[in-house]
């Protein structure tokens, strides 16, 4: 199977290109040949998406927010088919491909719901036989970089917002995952979604993306992925005057008080530091612990973490599948010797797994790491894999200061009954996500999405928030005095 890039509702014949092959982490069988786009093929795009848009724009809202109700209905039907695909192409365990479709299935009638919404804002003038009011405006062409780490949560939480506002897109999706962005271009078209609106073009950053970033006629870049590749795009977005979307890294923490609830502190760092082999952004890779529960802590986990069971999502009783690559496996195992050579105590896992059936794919222990300092490279630098440091601390006020320390700030999440201690520190963590006994990961999509420090710019994904990434605001005044009026000249 060979993946081509679908553009103006057309898919591209092969033409020479050049392929790579798309692997299954779990067993590393090749699934697709997924096309290397040139930079040609990325012009072809825009020039869709650019022709495209004028008419799009003059679709009344509602109307564009249809077919995203259409779309929502045939994710339904399609949703076991699009979760098996997930989890072969990433990895990730069914049951949480499942739960990523339905967030795109969620984020379809959610923002088809903006489509009779799309807030402005109407105010007093401050002159007489004058009206005042703002309205959204679509901005034109948009380009979307995707991760591989949600395949098609994260493609929804930006085009869906994108296409209901009057823009057209186009999306690089990840190279390692590009078959969910084939299966959600074959529901555009079965909808009959108009041609030129979805673009989707294969390939790499270097050449797909820094076309996409250079182009005049692409108004708005929204990039998910690594902070250093966020800081490359920004920069140059920057030099051309794009309005640049970043979502970026996490170094995300719990935070387990004295008078915590131990039992469920441990489920709530188990699902989120090793959920998705903890390959999320908003995974939590520390554990900020009082030192009156520490050993209670210690013991649960290490005796919890021998009850997981890892290897290929598809087998309905795994709960932790693999790695996406081998170049993260090695990476991953680069930290654990860190950890080692920095003095952290291993409590459990630190190795690559290679037994039997696993041998063939990518996994990684399910690791915990005690005695951590918080200063550590281990503590402070994104493993983006299933890596648990814990950090001892003596009171709130140092574990919020230990949180706050890292370069990073998307989720963080206190297991506390206090709620003088909860109100304190959903104030003081330095986070753009608050968990309150709860872990670090399960954000709804009606809410925005998005982190402090080096995880972002500004922006959010999700929510009405992600409206402001797709549109622009449009101050308009009406004046029916039947006179020149000169605003603040003739209201002093």
């Amino acid at each position: 199977m060979k993946l081509n890039n679908y553009i103006n509702g057309v898919w591209q014949e092969e033409g020479g290109a050049e392929y790579t092959a798309v692997l299954n982490p779990a067993n590393g069988k090749e699934l697709a040949q997924v096309r290397l786009s040139t930079k040609e093929d990325v012009n072809s795009a825009v020039e869709a998406a650019k022709v495209a848009q004028k008419k799009w724009a003059l679709v009344p809202a509602p109307k564009r927010a249809d077919y995203l109700y259409a779309i929502a209905n045939l994710m339904i039907e399609k949703k076991e088919h699009l979760s098996q695909v997930l989890t072969a192409e990433m990895g990730k365990v069914i049951e949480e491909a499942r739960g990523e479709v339905q967030e795109g299935i969620d984020m379809a009638f959610y923002m088809a719901g903006e489509g009779r919404r799309l807030f402005g804002q109407t105010v007093p003038s401050e002159l007489e036989n004058k009206f005042a009011m703002s309205v959204r405006a679509p901005i034109g062409v948009v380009g979307l970089i995707t991760p591989w780490n949600f395949p098609i949560a994260i493609a929804t939480w930006k085009s869906f917002p994108a296409i209901v506002a009057g823009n057209t897109f186009l999306w690089k999706p990840a190279t390692e995952t590009p078959m969910m962005a084939y299966e959600l271009a074959k529901i555009f078209e079965e909808v009959e979604l108009p041609k030129g609106v979805a673009n989707i073009v294969f390939g790499a950053g270097s050449t797909v993306g820094t076309t996409m970033i250079e182009h005049p006629d692409v108004k708005v870049i929204s990039f998910t992925g690594s902070t250093d590749t966020g800081r490359g795009i920004a920069e140059l977005g920057g030099r051309h005057l794009k309005k640049i979307s970043l979502e970026m890294g996490g170094k995300n923490a719990i935070i387990v008080m004295d008078d915590a609830d131990v039992d469920l502190a441990v489920e709530g760092i188990l699902w989120s530091a090793f959920g998705t082999a903890g390959q999320r952004c908003t995974a939590c890779s520390r554990v900020i612990v009082h030192k009156s529960v520490k050993a209670e802590l210690e013991q649960k986990l290490v005796e919890s973490m021998k009850s997981l069971t890892i290897g290929d999502g598809a087998d309905e009783s795994n709960k932790i599948g693999p790695v996406i690559n081998k170049g993260s496996l090695d990476k991953i195992e680069s930290y654990v010797q860190i950890g080692k050579d920095e003095g952290a105590t291993l409590l459990a896992g630190g190795s690559i797994l290679t037994d039997g059936d696993l041998a063939n794919g990518n996994y990684y222990a399910p690791t915990l790491f005690t005695d951590v300092k918080w200063d550590s490279r281990l503590a402070q630098e994104e493993i983006f894999g299933p890596v648990i440091s814990l950090i001892e601390v003596e009171s709130l006020e140092e574990a919020i200061e230990v949180n706050n320390s890292v370069e990073f700030g998307l989720s963080s999440a206190i297991f506390s009954r206090d709620v003088n201690r909860i109100f304190r520190a959903q104030r003081d963590l330095d986070t753009g996500i608050v968990y309150v006994n709860a872990g670090t990961t399960g954000a709804e999509i009606h809410l925005p999405f998005g982190g402090t420090k080096g995880t972002g710019n500004g922006h959010r994904d999700s929510g009405v928030a992600a409206l402001d990434v797709y549109t622009e605001w449009k101050a308009i005044y009406v004046d029916y005095s039947g006179t020149l009026q000169r605003a603040q000249i003739d209201n002093n």
